[in-house]
């Protein structure tokens, strides 16, 4: 049992490290982002179910931390200042689906397909989400959220879907970022997206080692319906998001699990469903009967559940059709080693990168920020610090 632990561990740690890199950098190249992209204007761009407005919640989702706590959070307060809900649950979605850090550890671990696939799945997963709630979601159901959602009551990561510590407009975008206020709001957001995201990370490593050392593969393959692809296909979307319901793990922290469902077998469609389905799991369920009520919550499940099955299924057709899926199972899941290889230099420099952020964030006053991330900032917005 203790080898067994062990050997779990160990793969946990060698994915992590394969990872780290393009953590850091995503993380980094996020936080750029969020630095120059004001959230101030969130809930008057956004206030209708149009195509632009849905258009606009998708790039500004895009352009948020990854966190998908941090993500629903932030939908609840843009509705909250009037942003229509569609779009607050578009934005959502976004944010959690389409941001560079995801992006780019999912090209690291399972291949550039897999980037293209979830790149094209998450607008037609919003546009299948849009005529759903536009056949199905009743006025009344939406005040009835709307009032819930108005007694303010806490779920995770408040104070970080508070901040907004963009730079103001002023001068070139190089100047914005390279100036004092541009510099401390990069290593702001680069600390609070990892502080609010490392669990989920961790969690997500343990895990997939755990599956990876202990699960038979004939297992999957049998869960998985392998010997009968086409079963497969329609199983793997409707139980791809199932397993993430189950597994507590969101945000990137789903994608070396993801990898490891993809060698056990699951379908090219049934892994897009479980990276999509970050949305739905069980924590974040209960967060959605806090926000919103238990009528809305249900509602977001079966909604969300059936927009996340439905965009994958439709892409696996695609990306089939165009002979994009991949023919081997070769996600990177690997045994427990460091060696001297590219992977360890990239590290070491992007752990060098990571020091000099974090040490700007302790030395302009991050620490009383973070404090902050678990509970409503005082007035609503947290604003950089000079």
């Amino acid at each position: 049992m203790f080898t067994a632990v062990l050997q779990a561990l160990g793969m946990a740690f060698a994915m992590g490290w394969e990872i780290l890199w393009p953590l850091i950098l995503g993380f980094a190249l996020s936080a750029v982002i969020q630095a120059i992209v004001s959230r101030r204007e969130m809930s008057r761009l956004l206030p209708d179910d149009s195509p632009r407005s849905l258009g606009i919640a998708l790039a500004l989702g895009a352009a948020s931390s990854s966190c998908s706590y941090a993500a629903v959070a932030i939908a609840r307060s843009v509705f909250r200042k009037g942003a229509n809900f569609t779009a607050a649950m578009t934005f959502e979605m976004a944010s959690t689906n389409l941001v560079l850090e995801l992006s780019i550890i999912i090209v690291v671990l399972m291949g550039w397909q897999f980037m293209a696939a979830e790149a094209i799945a998450a607008p037609i997963m919003v546009a299948i989400l849009a005529l759903l709630f536009r056949t199905f979601l009743r006025s009344h159901l939406v005040r009835e959220a709307k009032e819930q959602a108005d007694k303010g009551i806490t779920g995770r990561m408040e104070g970080h879907a508070d901040m907004d510590m963009s730079v103001p407009a002023e001068g070139s975008l190089w100047q914005r970022i390279a100036s004092d206020n541009g510099l401390t709001a990069i290593s702001h957001y680069f600390v609070m997206d990892w502080a609010a995201v490392w669990m989920d990370i961790v969690g997500g490593l343990i895990i997939a080692g755990a599956i990876a050392a202990w699960v038979p593969p004939d297992v999957w393959q049998g869960f998985f319906l392998t010997n009968h692809p086409a079963l497969a296909m329609l199983w793997g979307p409707i139980v791809g998001p199932l397993v993430a319901i189950i597994s507590f793990v969101c945000s990137v922290g789903n994608i070396p699990l993801a990898a490891v469902l993809w060698n056990g077998g699951i379908s090219f469609g049934g892994v897009l469903a479980f990276i999509l389905a970050d949305l739905i799991v069980l924590p974040i369920l209960n967060i959605y009967r806090k926000y919103y009520g238990w009528r809305m919550a249900i509602f977001l499940l079966v909604t969300f559940y059936i927009a996340m099955a439905a965009a994958a299924f439709i892409v696996e057709i695609l990306f089939g059709l165009a002979g994009l899926v991949p023919r081997e199972r070769h996600a990177l899941v690997v045994e427990a080693s460091i060696t001297w290889n590219y992977t360890t230099w990239l590290n070491i420099a992007f752990l060098v990168l990571a020091a000099i952020l974090v040490w700007r964030f302790f030395k302009t006053g991050g620490v009383d920020m973070l404090r902050m991330m678990n509970r409503p900032a005082r007035g609503g917005e947290v604003h950089h610090a000079h």
